[in-house]
């Protein structure tokens, strides 16, 4: 941010929360805190607990188009954490670990578009990760983009110009099948058409 002030929206679980969360940054030039309809390109999110309550307020977020998000929480158990990382948080946090210079650090980290895991966080993700591939996407042909194999075969052939009947002949399938696998693929991501389903798929490096 080139030493600018980055605004930073606070969202806290309880008024004492936030007050305390305000005095602690306020202070801090690197930070400007500012309304919740004001623009920012970071939210600071802090829990006590993962509930429904703090899961709606993660995809209230996101589905808003909500900045970059700085988790602060308590305990946080393996399930949640695939939670966490789909519902947009960049940087996670216990409230234990949380200060006013960690805060600041991760707030630039996150703002410059970095992620930031605690390492033991990490490494549960990635066991998590690594279980989720093996035990469920793997014998399921599918994969993390969560695309199978055939439907990202038939983005390519898409890709690459063909019609529905040349995809068809090329990969043995029925036309019907082909306009299925696409229907699919479009439901799924909530895609407009075949065009955007491939625009989707190239910006995601699935082909």
């Amino acid at each position: 941010m080139n030493g600018e002030q980055i605004a930073v929206v606070l969202h806290a679980a309880d008024s004492i929360t936030r007050a305390g969360v305000t005095a602690a940054l306020r202070s801090r030039p690197e930070i400007r805190l500012v309304e919740p309809d004001e623009p920012a390109p970071v939210a600071l999110v802090v829990l006590e607990k993962l509930d429904g309550t703090a899961q709606q307020l993660l995809r209230r977020l996101q589905v808003q188009g909500s900045p970059n998000i700085v988790l602060v929480a308590g305990d946080i158990a393996d399930p949640e954490l695939l939670n966490i990382v789909g519902s947009g948080v960049s940087a996670v946090i216990r409230r234990s670990d949380a200060t006013p210079d960690t805060l600041v650090r991760l707030v630039k980290a996150t703002a410059a578009g970095q992620g930031a895991l605690p390492p033991d966080l990490l490494g549960r993700l990635l066991d998590r990760v690594s279980r989720l591939q093996r035990n469920v996407l793997n014998p399921n042909g599918w994969t993390m983009a969560g695309m199978s194999d055939r439907e990202t075969e038939v983005l390519r052939l898409i890709a690459d110009g063909f019609e529905t009947k040349e995809i068809a002949d090329k990969l043995c399938y029925s036309q019907r099948t082909v306009k299925s696998i696409l229907h699919d693929i479009t439901n799924r991501f909530q895609l407009r058409n075949r065009a955007h389903a491939v625009a989707f798929a190239l910006r995601e490096g699935l082909i």
